[in-house]
C-alpha cells in the first residue's frame, strides 16, 4: 500500500527543506526525501561551506513561519553592497562604489548565514512541526501522474501518492526528467572557489564583490570566527584556473587570495577546507508539470553573482504557498499549476538574462572591455534613481 500525504518535497537541500517547513506550518502533510543524508556540522567531510543571503522578501517568508528567529542570532546583516572594479594593469581598486540599503529601506539588503548551519536549524524546525517528515537517504526514481494525484517511487521501494509534487532536486532533478520538461544549459567554463577566511580589517557588514577578470571574489560577511572577523568567500575563475588554486598549499593560496583582494582587509587566512563547483546558467522550458511544480535549483540555475540564487528559489516557494493557501482544495491541480508558471517563468527568464549578462562583463580578459565595465559602473552609480532602481530590483521589489 502506498503512503499518502498533500505534498512531496524531492530534495532536501535548502530550498527544499524550506519548502517542507513553510508547507507543513501552513498544515499540509509533507513529505521531503533526499538521497544524501544533510551535514550539519562546520567542518565535517561533505558539508556545503557556501553561504546564502537571504534578502528582505525572503527573510519575511522564513519569519511567517517560524524559522527566522532560530536563524537571526548566527546571521551577519548586509547593510551595503560594495562593487570594486581592480580590472588596470595591478589588482589594485580603481572604482569603488557603495550601494546602501539605507537609501531604500530601514532594513539591511539582507543577512548572510552558511548552508551547513540553515540545514541544521532547518532541520530541528521540521522536528517541531507533527505533519512534517524528512527522511535522509531515500531518493525519488520515478514518476507517474493522474489528474487526481502523483505517485512516486522511492529508491527505497516505497510509493509515496501526493496531490503536489514538488521538485527541489537540484539542477539534475530526476523529478524534471521524468516528466520529460526540457532545460537550457549555458556553460562558462569556470568554476567557483567557496571557503571562509578570517581578516584583520572589519568588515563593517559590508559585502564586497571585486572584478578584475575571471569572474568575481565576493566577500560577504560572516559573525567574528575565533575572535577576528570573518567573511565567507566565492571566488569564481575559469576552470582550469580554479583547479590550480584548489591544489596550492594553503600558504600559497593564502598570498594568492591576498592579492585577488587587493588587500581590502589585509592579509587573508583561511578560516576553512575550501570547496569548488562549476558555474552554469540553466532555465527550465517550463515551470509546472502534470501534479508537479520545479523549484529552486530543478526550475534555474544562476552563477552566484548578487545573492540571486536561493533568493529566486523562494520567491518560487511564496507563490506556490499563495496559490496553495487561497485554494487548498485544488492543491496541485492544472488550474494551480498553470497559475504558478505564469507568476514565476517570465521573471525568472530575464534574471537568469541579467545574471548572464553580468557574468560575463565579470570574466572578460581584455584591458579595453574592462575600462569600458568601469566606465560603466561609474556612469551607473552616478544617476541616483538608477542606482535605487537597481537595488530594488536587485531585492525583488517590483
Amino acid at each position: 500500500m502506498a503512503e499518502t500525504c498533500d505534498i512531496l518535497v524531492s530534495g532536501g537541500g535548502v530550498a527544499g527543506l524550506t519548502a517542507a517547513a513553510a508547507f507543513g506550518a501552513a498544515g499540509f502533510k509533507v513529505i521531503c526525501v533526499d538521497p544524501t543524508p544533510p551535514v550539519t556540522t562546520r567542518d565535517a567531510a561533505g558539508s556545503d561551506l557556501r553561504t546564502t543571503a537571504f534578502l528582505q522578501p525572503a527573510q519575511a517568508l522564513l519569519q511567517r513561519f517560524g524559522l527566522w528567529e532560530q536563524l537571526a542570532d548566527h546571521a551577519a546583516p548586509l547593510q551595503i553592497m560594495r562593487i570594486v572594479d581592480a580590472g588596470g594593469a595591478e589588482p589594485e581598486p580603481r572604482v569603488i562604489k557603495d550601494f546602501n540599503a539605507a537609501d531604500i529601506s530601514q532594513l539591511p539588503f539582507g543577512w548572510n548565514l552558511p548552508n551547513w548551519l540553515l540545514r541544521r536549524e532547518i532541520l530541528a524546525r521540521i522536528a517541531a512541526i507533527p505533519n512534517v517528515e524528512f527522511r535522509a537517504g531515500t531518493g525519488t526514481k520515478s514518476l507517474f501522474t493522474r489528474n487526481h494525484e502523483a505517485r512516486v517511487t522511492l529508491s527505497d521501494g516505497d510509493q509515496i501518492r501526493a496531490k503536489l509534487v514538488v521538485a527541489c532536486d537540484g539542477r539534475s532533478s530526476p523529478m524534471r526528467d521524468a516528466a520529460g520538461i526540457p532545460v537550457k544549459t549555458t556553460r562558462y567554463g569556470q568554476k567557483a572557489l567557496a571557503f571562509a577566511v578570517t581578516h584583520p580589517v572589519p568588515h563593517d557588514n559590508v559585502s564586497t564583490e571585486i572584478h578584475r577578470s575571471g569572474g568575481p571574489f565576493t566577500l560577504v560577511p560572516l559573525p567574528d570566527y575565533q575572535g577576528k572577523p570573518s567573511s565567507a568567500v566565492v571566488w569564481m575563475e575559469r576552470g582550469p584556473r580554479a583547479e590550480e588554486l584548489l591544489a596550492q598549499a594553503p600558504q600559497v593560496f593564502e598570498a594568492e587570495m591576498t592579492r585577488r583582494s587587493c588587500g581590502l582587509f589585509g592579509d587573508l587566512t583561511l578560516a576553512s577546507r575550501r570547496s569548488i563547483w562549476p558555474i552554469i546558467s540553466q532555465s527550465a522550458a517550463r515551470m509546472d508539470g502534470q501534479r508537479l511544480a520545479l523549484m529552486a535549483e530543478a526550475a534555474h540555475v544562476v552563477p552566484p553573482i548578487g545573492a540571486q540564487g536561493l533568493n529566486m528559489s523562494l520567491g518560487d516557494l511564496r507563490v506556490l504557498l499563495e496559490l496553495a493557501e487561497t485554494r487548498p482544495e485544488g492543491l496541485g491541480d492544472a488550474q494551480m499549476l498553470s497559475a504558478y508558471h505564469k507568476a514565476r517563468h517570465n521573471e525568472i527568464m530575464l534574471r537568469v538574462k541579467g545574471i548572464d549578462l553580468l557574468n560575463r562583463s565579470s570574466m572578460i580578459e581584455a584591458r579595453p572591455l574592462r575600462d569600458l565595465r568601469a566606465f560603466g559602473l561609474n556612469a551607473l552609480y552616478s544617476l541616483a534613481p538608477v542606482r535605487k532602481t537597481l537595488m530594488q530590483m536587485g531585492l525583488g521589489v517590483k
